[in-house]
């Protein structure tokens, strides 16, 4: 199901060749996922590598030696509610005042950076949050704090440690070869007319059709995905849902291996750090929806949005 253009900003690259943190020269691609490309004019194949084609089998021969000689990415995709899943009428309306928006976000790594990222994110949010969680009384790598609570206009304005920490945040993951990715609808619905687990599944498949379209045209060759997501009431059809795209008689979502797998987020750093941009993407996405109902947002523009449109691919929040 397709989702008409993007509201108000999109950010959609695309790699000539290769993928992230990848760069050309006459000696082929450079950084943490070049595949192995000979010199030019140079024969690679003498002593060793000459045992390890003969190994091969032959149907791999036939099909060529780049899923067998250091391609073969699959990347991992963390993704966390933003916004408000019920309708919204107005900020000043006694019951549907929540969020205008609702969307998916969070980031995409390539799977052999996960778990150096999720180290990492654990010690700067023991850097950031040790007061509070020392105060808990519970282990670091079982606490956690809600993006929406974190990114406040309050708390950013006032801290500039989680003004620096979201750089960081963003410079790290586009230094692993990732993107931050999100996706969402402005809500115009009226409450009568209002689905929740409608517009979940339409949000849900859209990302999955975006995060399919990197791996499929942004990427030489294509590549692979997994998708991590929070824990859902509705798994089991969104499960299906997601079975269905990967198996339809046309639109088929070839790059996703498996449907989503759901996750406590208290356990996994990796979700916890997509929930804390998916808090981010959320008061952004407010202020863009509604900027005249949401003035004390503008302290998230003016300090992260550059940055957001920079890092992100095939991302949009839609009206």
């Amino acid at each position: 199901m397709d989702l008409p253009g993007p509201f108000p900003l999109v950010t959609e690259r695309r790699v000539a060749r290769g993928c992230p943190g990848q760069e050309w020269h006459p000696r082929g691609f450079t950084g943490p996922h070049a595949f192995l490309t000979p010199p030019v004019g140079r024969h690679i194949f003498s002593g060793e590598a000459q045992v390890r084609l003969a190994l091969l089998p032959r149907p791999a021969l036939r099909r060529g030696l780049s899923r067998f000689w250091g391609s073969g990415l699959t990347y991992f995709a963390y993704l966390d509610e933003f916004g408000h899943i019920g309708p919204y009428v107005g900020r000043a309306h006694p019951r549907y005042n929540e969020s205008p928006v609702f969307g998916l976000a969070g980031y995409v790594l390539p799977s052999q950076e996960v778990r150096g990222f999720g180290t990492w994110f654990f010690q700067r949010k023991c850097e950031l949050l040790g007061f509070e969680i020392e105060r808990a009384g519970a282990h670091p790598a079982l606490w956690e704090k809600k993006g929406a609570s974190l990114y406040t206009a309050t708390n950013v304005a006032r801290y500039r440690e989680l003004r620096t920490f979201t750089n960081r945040l963003f410079n790290r993951i586009e230094a692993l070869g990732g993107f931050v990715f999100y996706v969402g609808i402005a809500k115009s619905a009226a409450p009568g007319a209002h689905h929740p687990n409608r517009l979940y599944a339409r949000v849900f498949l859209e990302a999955i059709k975006r995060i399919d379209g990197f791996c499929a045209e942004d990427c030489n060759p294509p590549e692979t995905f997994a998708l991590l997501l929070d824990e859902h009431e509705q798994r089991l059809a969104l499960v299906a849902e997601a079975a269905r795209s990967m198996y339809a008689r046309y639109e088929r979502r070839r790059h996703l291996i498996e449907p989503p797998f759901h996750l406590e987020s208290h356990r996994y750093q990796t979700l916890q750090a997509a929930d804390w941009i998916a808090g981010l993407v959320g008061r952004l996405g407010a202020t863009w929806a509604a900027p005249d109902a949401w003035p004390e947002n503008e302290v998230f523009r003016r300090y992260f949005e550059r940055r957001l449109n920079y890092v992100s691919h095939r991302s949009g929040i839609r009206s």
